[in-house]
């Protein structure tokens, strides 16, 4: 393991150390891993992560799953019983999991900027170019995965307050303008986004690149400051303190520096979340964001936290999930992002979810051998 965020060990358990999985019905896990099969056989496998988990070995659990169709919450665990075992994620500084939890924000927007409508939501740009090992100017860190091409030479690209003071104006890279340039940053934090356009019409966008800067959390700049408190911080008390210091907005969010590029996505059912990092559309509450430097994209999570209680009507969440995304700020092996749904519903769910967390991963009983 490269790094302490790495260290970690899986630790055989039974599914009777799986506190509430007893009354967890993942009966609908079954549609969104049949879309992962899908992808892995038709398109290309999902890569491996330093946990050692492979695509073909979770096609092992993905075939078996093609043709069932649980009658009820018993039947959907008993496959999982039949076909996996539990591993506990033990990190290696002791410490506890821990989850976050994002949404889809639904935004109205309109299809040409006016005085109201004034701030975009960029396509990707021409001069963006996918960075590597082989390409990586010697002077950029490697983090940035991510770069301008110009003349031939490759350099870091553009950040948030240098694109925000119209580095891609006249460019025709625009989807469509929303009202509020503090909407805009927090689609970005999400990745994605439903559209609402005046004549009722619904568009989505979703993630399609990023400048390549690191990602940088405005609420603990403000933390820093001693504008927010650290025990109630939240979305929505970042969200607020925005838009009550509006001359100090530009400031804060040039902070992250890092700015996300949008293509334009399927909405036709309403019912699914957007497509993600798996390139599978999420499922609300079922759907999990990982860090994919360690974990592999498909794998069965079941997730505990006493102190998560307001997404299931004041009982502890304890839930089987798919890990099906990804994001900056989901690093370590037991550090997750909850996918709540789409809208404002959603949203003020997701907003408050900070809590500790158990993480155990299934592995399919033939991988789970070279695991003890």
């Amino acid at each position: 393991m490269t790094s302490p965020l790495q260290d970690f060990r899986l630790e055989p358990a039974t599914f009777a150390d799986l506190k509430g999985w007893k009354d967890d019905d993942p009966s609908s896990l079954f549609r969104a891993m049949k879309d992962c099969r899908t992808h892995i056989r038709g398109v290309k496998p999902y890569r491996t992560g330093a946990a050692g988990l492979t695509a073909d070995e979770l096609l092992v659990l993905l075939d078996a799953a093609e043709d069932w169709e649980p009658r009820d919450a018993a039947e959907a665990r008993a496959f999982f019983e039949e076909h996996c075992r539990p591993f506990f994620i033990r990190r290696g500084d002791g410490a506890k999991g821990f989850v976050t939890a994002f949404f889809e924000p639904e935004i109205e927007v309109s299809a040409t900027p006016d005085e109201t409508y004034r701030y975009p939501f960029y396509r990707r740009p021409d001069d963006l170019i996918d960075l590597d090992d082989g390409n990586r100017p010697a002077g950029l860190d490697p983090s940035y995965m991510f770069g301008r091409l110009r003349d031939g030479a490759i350099s870091a690209y553009p950040d948030r307050g240098e694109i925000d003071r119209g580095y891609l104006e006249s460019k025709g890279l625009e989807i469509a303008w929303a009202k509020s340039k503090v909407d805009v940053f927090f689609v970005h934090v999400q990745g994605a986004a439903r559209l609402r356009y005046p004549d009722g019409r619904m568009g989505r966008i979703t993630y399609a690149a990023k400048a390549g800067h690191p990602f940088s959390a405005v609420g603990r700049l403000l933390i820093e400051r001693g504008m927010l408190d650290r025990a109630t911080i939240s979305m929505q008390t970042i969200r607020d303190w925005l838009y009550a210091h509006p001359r100090e907005v530009d400031e804060v969010l040039w902070h992250n520096r890092s700015y996300i590029f949008f293509r334009e996505a399927d909405v036709s059912d309403p019912t699914l979340g957007p497509i993600a990092a798996a390139k599978v559309p999420l499922l609300a509450g079922r759907s999990l964001a990982v860090d994919r430097l360690i974990h592999t994209f498909g794998f069965p999570f079941f997730i505990r936290s006493e102190s998560l209680t307001h997404l299931d009507a004041g009982k502890p969440f304890a839930r089987l999930m798919l890990a099906l995304d990804t994001g900056s700020a989901i690093v370590g092996p037991a550090r997750g992002d909850i996918f709540t749904g789409s809208g404002y519903d959603a949203g003020e769910l997701a907003g408050t979810v900070r809590n500790d967390a158990d993480f155990y991963i299934f592995i399919p009983k033939a991988a789970a051998r070279r695991f003890g």
